[in-house]
C-alpha cells in the first residue's frame, strides 16, 4: 500500500518540486496540496494521510499552529522543513514540541545541486515515518508551550513541555504486541562520563532525559544529536533553560564537568580525551554523520575504559552501534531505548540486535535510571 502524503506550502514552486520529488518513488502517493495551515487542517481531515510535509511560514495559519490542530483533531506524522537559520532551528524545535516528528532543511540550492540525493533523503524519511507511525499505531500528544524557569525548586522540574508529552503506544509487530525486554535495575557505578547519541525523534526524547536530572548530577555528559550546524547552537540554548543541569554547543578545548551536558556540533565531530578535555574536528565527507555517535562513542571507549554509561535513543540507521562495541569491549554500560517508546527504532536496534545493550527501557525510564546508575 502506498504512503498517502499531503505537502503544505505557500510557495507554489516548492509545493510542485516536493510533490515531484515525492511521485518519483512508486511507493508514495501525493493525495493533496495545501497553501497555508488552514488550509493543511483541512485537507489532513479530509484527505487523513499517512505523512504531512508541513513549511513553517505561511500566510493566515502558520505551521507550528497548524502542527498543533491536526495533533488534537488527526494526528498524523509531520515532517517539517526548515530554514537553516538561527530562527528557523529556534521555530523548527517549537514545531517538534507542538507534536511534528522530524525536519528537513529548506534549501532551494541543494534541489537544484543535488536532485537524487534530495530525493533520496526526504522519501527515505517519509517512508521511515509512515512505517513507524504505523508500528505504534498513534502518536503522542503535542507538549504544551510553557517552559518553568530554571530557578523552580527541584520539586516542580520532574517535568518539561516535552517530558508532558504523553508517551507512544506500546509497539506492534506481525499484529500483536510487542513488549520491552525487561531489563535489570541499573547497576550503580562511579562512571566518568555519560554519553547519549540519537537522531530522529531525538530532540523531544534528549528534553525528557534530561529534564529529569537534577543540578548535582555527578558525571559529566556528552550528547550527540544528528542535526545541522545552524541548530546545535539552538537547541543547546532550549535544554539548558529546561533542565537543570547546564547544556551547552560543545566547543574545543571544553572541560568535561560533572552536571554539565556538552552538545556536539553540527557539521563537526566530537571527541573527548582521557584528561577530560574536548577536541571538536571539521566533519569528515566521508562519513555519513556529522555529528556521528560512533566517533564520540569510540573516544570515550578509548579515554575512560569501563566508567562510561553510553546511551543509544531513537533515531535511523545504526549509528552509535560500533562504538557501543568499542565501549562494551572496554567494560562500559551501554543501554538502548526500547522499541515502543521510539519514534524510528533504528539506532536502538541495531545496537539491540548486536547484543551489546546491557539494558533497554522506555524513554521515561531513562532519565530517573541515570540519577539511580550515577548515584
Amino acid at each position: 500500500m502506498a504512503v498517502k502524503v499531503l505537502v503544505v506550502d505557500d510557495s507554489g514552486f516548492f509545493r510542485r518540486r516536493v510533490s515531484e520529488i515525492l511521485s518519483s518513488e512508486s511507493s508514495i502517493q501525493v493525495v493533496g496540496t495545501a497553501t497555508n495551515g488552514r488550509e493543511a487542517i483541512d485537507q489532513a481531515l479530509a484527505l487523513r494521510p499517512d505523512v504531512i510535509t508541513m513549511d513553517y511560514e505561511m500566510p493566515l495559519m502558520d505551521g507550528i499552529t497548524a502542527v498543533r490542530n491536526i495533533m488534537q483533531r488527526c494526528p498524523t506524522p509531520v515532517l517539517m522543513f526548515s530554514s537553516l537559520t538561527h530562527e528557523g532551528a529556534r521555530v523548527t524545535l517549537d514545531a517538534l514540541d507542538a507534536g511534528a516528528v522530524d525536519f528537513l532543511p529548506k534549501n532551494f540550492e541543494d534541489i537544484s545541486r543535488n536532485p537524487e540525493k534530495v530525493r533520496q533523503l526526504l522519501c527515505e524519511k517519509v517512508l521511515n515515518i509512515a512505517r513507524a507511525n504505523r508500528r505504534l499505531g498513534h502518536l503522542a500528544t503535542p507538549a504544551p508551550s510553557a517552559a518553568p524557569a530554571r530557578t523552580a525548586p527541584a520539586a516542580s522540574r520532574t517535568t518539561s513541555p516535552a517530558t508532558e508529552r504523553a508517551a507512544p503506544a506500546a509497539s506492534t509487530t506481525s499484529g500483536g504486541s510487542a513488549p520491552s525486554p525487561s531489563s535489570p535495575a541499573p547497576r550503580r557505578k562511579h562512571y566518568r562520563l555519560v554519553a547519549i547519541g540519537t537522531s530522529t525523534g531525538g530532540p523531544v526524547a534528549l528534553q525528557r532525559v534530561l529534564t529529569r536530572l537534577p543540578a548535582n548530577f555527578p558525571a559529566p555528559l556528552v550528547l550527540v544529536q544528528h542535526m545541522p550546524a545552524a541548530f546545535t547552537k539552538a537547541f543547546a540554548e532550549r535544554l539548558d533553560k529546561l533542565c537543570q543541569i547546564r547544556v551547552k554547543e560543545a566547543e574545543d578545548g571544553d572541560l568535561l564537568r560533572p552536571g554539565v551536558a556538552l552538545l556536539a556540533p553540527g557539521g563537526k565531530q566530537m571527541m573527548v580525551d582521557a584528561r577530560g578535555l574536548v577536541k571538536i574536528l571539521p566533519g569528515d565527507e566521508r562519513l555519513n554523520y556529522k555529528p556521528c555517535v560512533d566517533i564520540t562513542f569510540g573516544s570515550a571507549a578509548k579515554a575512560y575504559g569501563d566508567k562510561v554509561l553510553a546511551v543509544v535513543l531513537t533515531g535511523m540507521g545504526a549509528d552509535g552501534r560500533e562504538g557501543a562495541r568499542m565501549l562494551k569491549q572496554g567494560g562500559s554500560q551501554v543501554w538502548a531505548q526500547d522499541e515502543a517508546s521510539c519514534v524510528i527504532y533504528g539506532m536502538p536496534m541495531a545496537v539491540v540486535k548486536a547484543s551489546l545493550a546491557d539494558a533497554v527501557y522506555s524513554l521515561d525510564d531513562i532519565g530517573p535510571n541515570l540519577v539511580e546508575a550515577c548515584g
